[in-house]
């Protein structure tokens, strides 16, 4: 126990940063428990807004998710730049050029002011506008312009705080990456009911004290990463010099971060119109539907801390010319996270009723709610498999190949085959959550089938 202890201690604070030598267990481990709790963190943005904005009514929470719906483009090309991020730095770690890590970094943070201010400039100028095509009436807009205003000006930290996040988890400082977003996530809980509905001598600001308060927690995060990462003595340390531009690696960087978008869109995308097959069945089946995604993706954060480890390991221990260390690296990483998911499969097949009935005692949504998540249990050793080959592939550079299996497996087969069952053979909801079962195992086989050819072993980046 005093050895485990020691080491989750050494995971938070980040003593270790190169992992191309020892142990390859406890670099996963080291990588893995900072990357979980960030992503922890990350998930509570979303849910601490949602909360207050909630006191407000109905159309504070409206504007809010008509807002985050078009938001999803800045968030897409964040997360496919902050996957491209970790690739380059961990790469240029490996080969033990810090140098060419600290410029890498540099370019990565000049792309993402770019397109983020390209992104953001418009949502800004044309706040109104967007929520009237959103569908939203004249006293919403009225009441929540402010709030879109704010949310699409806030997009340069909207966008740094996911790719500085991708360098240092990249550079091996994934408990920077944490501590980050615990700070990000801390000054927005403190400020968000302040803004909002006022204290002391700080006015009553509504929906758009959640934006103020976002934005400012998001804004200190990216200071703190900034500071890391320009920090004397640091494995990376960004120069002045590194901003300016490099045609190569923003190429590079750009190429990378068009695979990581376009898995984020896929994905998304597949998941709206699966929700709208299942509308057809009533709200009853919408809401339990809802409820045990958001149960799983909980639950699984702590197999995207292992899928994010792996892609930093490949990536280093490419960069050290060591491919079959990266290839066992990833592995390894895919069955612990297999032992995870099947622990948490048989728990939630047997205790699926306690666990749903936490959230809704409605029978209906219950009964919906529980067998969507006993069916996707039964997927869940393949697509441990899955989501962390996938990621070492995107750690090593090759973000198309994933891409690809992406768009196969989910508009493909899964968008078709849940329509089919659902109205074609009657199974009704079933169909649907079957789908997602049979069309993650089909992307395990894929993701293995591609990553034992082991052509990402050659991948430049």
């Amino acid at each position: 126990m005093t050895k485990f202890l020691r080491l989750f201690l050494a995971a938070l604070r980040g003593s270790e940063t190169n992992f191309t030598s020892g142990s390859i267990n406890r670099a996963i481990f080291l990588l893995s428990v900072p990357m979980i709790l960030e992503m922890v963190m990350e998930s509570l943005f979303a849910v601490v807004d949602v909360f207050f904005v909630a006191k407000i009514g109905t159309e504070a929470i409206a504007t809010v998710g008509l807002t985050e719906s078009v938001l999803t483009l800045v968030y897409s090309i964040a997360i496919g730049l902050s996957t491209a991020a970790t690739a380059l730095v961990s790469r240029r770690i490996g080969e033990d050029n810090p140098r060419g890590a600290s410029t890498a970094v540099g370019q990565v943070i000049l792309v993402s002011v770019t397109l983020a201010v390209l992104m953001g400039l418009p949502g800004y100028l044309f706040a109104d506008t967007i929520l009237r095509l959103m569908g939203g009436d004249e006293r919403l807009i009225a009441n929540g312009v402010g709030f879109t205003q704010m949310i699409f000006a806030s997009a340069p930290a909207i966008v740094l705080l996911h790719t500085l996040s991708g360098c240092l988890r990249g550079a091996g400082e994934a408990s920077i990456a944490m501590r980050s977003l615990w700070l990000a996530n801390g000054i927005n809980i403190v400020l968000c009911p302040v803004f909002i509905f006022g204290y002391g001598p700080i006015p009553e600001m509504g929906v758009l004290g959640s934006a103020v308060a976002t934005t400012t927690g998001r804004t200190v995060g990216v200071l703190y990463q900034l500071y890391a990462l320009t920090r004397a003595g640091n494995t990376v340390q960004v120069r002045s010099t590194d901003l300016t531009p490099n045609a190569d690696i923003i190429r590079n960087l750009i190429k990378l971060g068009i695979g990581g978008t376009s898995q984020f869109l896929v994905g998304s995308a597949s998941w709206v119109f699966l929700t709208r097959v299942l509308s057809t069945f009533g709200s009853d089946v919408v809401a339990g539907y809802t409820i045990a995604i958001r149960i799983i993706v909980f639950t699984i954060l702590p197999s995207w801390g292992m899928a994010n480890a792996a892609a930093t390991l490949v990536g280093q221990n490419l960069g050290a010319g060591q491919p079959e260390r990266a290839a066992t690296s990833a592995w390894r990483a895919a069955f612990c996270n297999m032992l995870f998911l099947v622990a948490v499969g048989i728990g939630f097949f047997i205790g699926a009723v306690e666990v749903v009935g936490l959230f809704n005692k409605e029978t209906a949504i219950v009964t919906v709610a529980v067998e969507c998540l006993r069916v996707f249990c039964i997927g869940y050793v393949f697509m441990a498999y899955g989501m962390v080959l996938s990621q070492a592939l995107n750690g090593a550079g090759d973000t198309r190949t994933p891409t690809l299996i992406n768009i196969v497996c989910f508009w493909l087969v899964e968008i078709p085959l849940a329509y089919a069952l659902a109205m074609f053979f009657d199974w009704g909801p079933p169909g649907v959550f079957w789908s997602v079962a049979i069309s993650e195992t089909l992307l395990a086989v894929i993701a293995i089938w591609v990553f034992r050819r082991g052509r990402w072993k050659t991948v430049q980046v």
